[in-house]
C-alpha cells in the first residue's frame, strides 16, 4: 500500500469555532461518500510538513496565518477519489485565524467538485452531531486548545 505522507490544519477562528469542509462525491469509488474534514493534503515532492501546511492552508481557505505547533500525528488507511488505497501519515497543525472568511479561488478542480461548502462549527456542535467528521476525535485533539489561547 502506497504510503501518503499529508498535512492537515486545525483551523480556529477568533471564536474558537473550528473549520471543516463538507466533502461529497457524486461520482467514482467514492460516489455517495458525504463526510466534513480539515483543511489539508498530500505533500509534494520535497516539500516539509510544515511547508505543506503553509500551502494547503492558502489553497483551500485563502488565509495566511502562521502555521502554528503540530498537536498531533496519526496513521490512517483510506481510498483516495481515484480509487487507490493509501496510508496516510496526517500530521495535524494548530492554526489561529485572524478572521473567518473562506476564498475558494484557489482550489483545484478537485477541490471544487468535492469540498462543497464550509462550515465553522462550535465544540458544541461537533459534540452534537451525527455528520461523518474526520479525524474522529477532533475534540479530544482540541480539547487543550479551546479553553487556553493558541
Amino acid at each position: 500500500m502506497k504510503k501518503r505522507p499529508a498535512s492537515r490544519l486545525l483551523v480556529l477562528d477568533p471564536d474558537k469555532r473550528i473549520l471543516l469542509f463538507n466533502f461529497t462525491f457524486d461520482t467514482g469509488p467514492l460516489a455517495g461518500c458525504d463526510y466534513w474534514a480539515t483543511v489539508g493534503g498530500g505533500l509534494e515532492d520535497g516539500e516539509t510538513h510544515e511547508e505543506a501546511a503553509r500551502r494547503e492552508l492558502l489553497e483551500e481557505t485563502g488565509i495566511s496565518a502562521p502555521i502554528g505547533e503540530k498537536i498531533h500525528i496519526r496513521t490512517v488507511r483510506f481510498q483516495l477519489p481515484s480509487g487507490e488505497m493509501v496510508e496516510a501519515e496526517e500530521h495535524y497543525f494548530l492554526v489561529a485565524s485572524p478572521h473567518s472568511d473562506i476564498d475558494y479561488s484557489r482550489h483545484t478542480e478537485l477541490e471544487t467538485q468535492v469540498m462543497t461548502r464550509h462550515r465553522w462549527w462550535t465544540r458544541e456542535e461537533l459534540r452534537l452531531t451525527q455528520k461523518t467528521v474526520f479525524p474522529e476525535n477532533i475534540l479530544e485533539i482540541l480539547e487543550p486548545y479551546l479553553h487556553h489561547g493558541t
